[in-house]
């Protein structure tokens, strides 16, 4: 598989349009021939997990059918990964699953189980029995634009595994059903930083057509009013923020160097490779950061000043900046700082 092919799969994975309904229904009918099975009854649509999990909770049994996710999706995964397995060995099915499936792996699970959990969150509310029922519903999902990686590694653009193919391509998640199947629209917007991880100062980071949505900061959950609040930060309110890992992302948002400059910090140490500056902070272990200036000038003659975090045991500048590079004080010893 080319590097092109795992960017397609990858951009399939990252998808946020909305879905191409007559391919998945297609993908959807496709999956139970493929199975074996006669098609559903119907195929209804939902707008997020949230809603898929919600509608299958008031169907019955009688509505629905058994599940036939065993058959649909996997029975027929694991016997193509069988073969695969056996014709490439051990280590011909881990160099090849690096080569495709593992490239999408961690970024697409990741936003999985964020999934989950905000499904769990919002419709549980933290009774244990409430979300026993729900997690089971979540689990006995086919993950539509989210098997990417699977897929991938499967070379699944035939039989048997061509109808998830197109579901895949096509839609979001999707519970199969014997007499139903309920398929989930793709999201409308998603936010990543440069790790992968959801990420968006300026609102939900993941949202659905229905409005459910997931609120991060640098892949950390966070509730939507504090991102809202971000935006009118002072000095005063980070510290007075009692939740350690809340008040990291405000000063994140704010900027420990504005930060420092708001507050009136003073300097606990200078010398020719910069300056100190220590961040006292309830409940948490103090900010500590180096100030350097770059020797090297800017195309209009200024010198830009950088801002390194180091660790809060750091006592000196050059200790700081050596850190930074790996090395204790003693080693650190440039011929021209830049």
């Amino acid at each position: 598989m080319s590097l092109e092919d795992v960017q397609r799969w990858r951009e399939c994975a990252a998808a946020a349009v909305p879905a191409d309904r007559a391919r998945a229904e297609a993908g959807v009918l496709l999956a139970y021939r493929r199975a074996g099975l006669a098609a559903p009854e119907r195929v209804v649509w939902v707008d997020s997990p949230r809603a898929g999990v919600t509608l299958i909770r008031t169907l019955s049994g009688t509505d629905t059918g058994a599940s036939v996710r065993e058959a649909v999706r996997t029975a027929p995964w694991a016997a193509e990964r069988g073969r695969v397995y056996e014709r490439l060995g051990a280590a011909g099915w881990s160099a090849h699953w690096s080569a495709t499936g593992g490239r999408l792996w961690a970024t697409t699970q990741a936003l999985v189980e964020r999934i989950r959990r905000g499904v769990l969150d919002d419709l549980a509310a933290g009774d244990q029995a409430t979300e026993t029922e729900i997690r089971l519903v979540l689990l006995d999902a086919v993950l539509g634009q989210h098997d990417a990686p699977w897929l991938a590694a499967l070379g699944a653009d035939r039989s048997p595994l061509d109808g998830l193919v197109e579901v895949c391509r096509g839609a979001g998640w999707w519970w199969p059903f014997e007499k139903v199947a309920v398929v989930c629209e793709r999201p409308v917007a998603l936010h990543r930083d440069e790790a992968g991880r959801l990420d968006r100062g300026d609102g939900p980071a993941l949202a659905f057509p229905d409005g459910f949505a997931l609120h991060a900061w640098r892949g950390m959950p966070v509730p939507a009013a504090f991102l809202a609040e971000l935006r009118t930060l002072t000095p005063e309110r980070i510290r007075a923020e009692e939740n350690a890992e809340l008040r990291r992302v405000m000063l994140e948002y704010y900027g420990y160097d504005r930060y420092l400059s708001d507050s009136d910090a003073r300097p606990i140490h200078r010398d020719e490779s910069g300056t100190l500056w220590r961040i006292e902070l309830d409940g948490d272990e103090p900010v500590v950061m180096v100030e350097v200036l770059n020797s090297t000038p800017e195309p209009d003659g200024t010198h830009r000043t950088y801002w390194l975090r180091v660790p809060p045991t750091t006592r000196e500048a050059k200790e700081g900046v050596a850190w930074t590079f790996g090395l204790g004080v003693e080693a650190y010893a440039p011929l021209r700082e830049t």
